[in-house]
């Protein structure tokens, strides 16, 4: 689908108000910066498409603000925007993976500021609330994801299992059936590699009541849930040999090109594996993620953000233009171009309600109770990268020791911030 298509609307509310910074366009046009991730594979489905129809549909709606789109590849958009910074060259507009460091300098309008209260009040509130750095909104959420269990039905057929499962025991018994009747098979594929550790780990301390961070928000990486997680793990999926040998140097891309494969009988998965189970044959089936008594109440949600820069002074320009970048009609677009999900109750009623997206349905029903990695702490990326190099190491080794480690540097983290 091509975005711009959905594109000819007009701006929604945020004129001028008492106080404002930014001054008007009436004396002449104003151009606004925005730079953006980009989702697509390949030049032909670039987000650049996408943004630059939006752009152009904004002012055709607001001819005196321009739109000056550019779409930096994930690789590269944190080291290209961190030297725009440094070099004053900031943009107005940013859409990318994080905020809070951004926040931390200074350098963001809150979401008040610059989105309309009707914009505000249509996000799902617990990406809002993501969005928060000690009560205030400055990250906007702009795409999201959210974790479920998948399942091979074909594998469970073998194995004698007649419906997924819904506690840890459960997974371990489905596990042991899958390695003695379905042999070549991973029974549990349990990826604590480096590339995303932090979420795996953090799925399943959800399902035992811990996770990295408190009700306080300060760090729990070595609370008792946590570790009483990690030596169920040990003593269940792993010592077993109901998982891969060593889960630390085993990375989230092989456990899902093992499912595709049809060699692992169960993972938790986000909706990108959906298409390579798909391109890979399996017959799969998602369902809530298992935990320890019960399935998750609270799936762990991901989402990618939009954040708006003081530096130009455009604050009533970006007000405009971001409440017409997030009507519905436009972030559907998005949505459905890149098989993304929504983060506004509008956006997801309509997927919702189209009948055309069956199967990310398990995956809208997760979206409103989602939980967030403490994305508004300025020190959880360096916590986030520990948690990646180390933290699989708790399923080999002594899981209190290896837990109190992480949590010392999370503690170092706090003080030298």
């Amino acid at each position: 689908m091509c975005a711009a298509g959905a594109l000819a609307l007009t701006a929604c509310g945020g004129g001028s108000g008492s106080g404002s910074d930014s001054g008007s366009a009436a004396g002449g046009s104003v151009t606004l910066k925005l730079v953006a991730a980009d989702y697509g594979e390949k030049e032909s489905n670039s987000s650049k498409t996408y943004w630059n129809g939006v752009a152009t549909a904004f002012t055709a709606a607001n001819p005196g603000i321009k739109v000056d789109v550019q779409v930096v590849n994930w690789n590269d958009i944190d080291t290209q925007v961190k030297t725009m910074i440094q070099s004053g060259n900031v943009p107005d507009v940013l859409q990318t993976g994080g905020y809070a460091d951004k926040v931390a300098d200074d350098l963001l309008y809150k979401a008040e500021d610059v989105l309309s209260a009707d914009t505000r009040a249509d996000f799902i509130p617990t990406f809002a609330q993501a969005g928060q750095v000690n009560g205030v909104q400055y990250g906007i959420p702009f795409v999201s994801s959210a974790r479920a269990l998948f399942y091979n039905k074909a594998v469970f057929q073998q194995a004698g299992i007649t419906q997924p499962p819904a506690t840890w025991d459960e997974v371990r018994k489905d596990a042991e059936l899958i390695k003695a009747k379905a042999p070549g098979v991973t029974p549990y594929a349990l990826p604590l590699g480096p590339e995303e550790a932090q979420g795996e780990s953090m799925i399943w301390e959800l399902g035992n009541g811990g996770g990295p961070t408190g009700k306080d928000g300060g760090y729990t990486l070595d609370s008792p849930a946590n570790v009483d997680t990690f030596r169920w793990l040990k003593a269940n999926l792993v010592d077993p040999g109901l998982t891969y040998a060593n889960p630390a140097t085993t990375d989230r891309k092989t456990a899902f090109a093992d499912f595709a494969a049809g060699k692992a009988g169960m993972l938790n998965g986000h909706p990108s594996l959906i298409q390579m189970a798909k391109d890979g044959k399996v017959d799969y089936g998602v369902a809530p993620i298992p935990g320890k008594s019960a399935p998750l109440a609270a799936t762990l949600g991901v989402a990618d953000w939009t954040m708006a820069f003081k530096k130009n002074g455009h604050r009533d320009q970006i007000r405009k233009f971001l409440d017409f970048a997030y009507s519905k009609e436009n972030t559907l677009a998005f949505d459905e171009t890149y098989n993304l999900m929504p983060v506004t109750q509008s956006t997801l009623h309509e997927m919702t309600a189209s009948g055309k997206h069956q199967d990310l349905e398990p995956f809208f029903a997760l979206l409103p109770q989602a939980a967030f990695y403490p994305l508004g702490d300025t020190t959880w990326d360096a916590v986030s990268a520990e948690l990646k190099k180390s933290i699989g190491t708790a399923v080999t080794g002594d899981p209190a020791k290896v837990l109190g480690d992480l949590q010392k540097k999370a503690k170092d983290a706090v003080a030298n911030k």
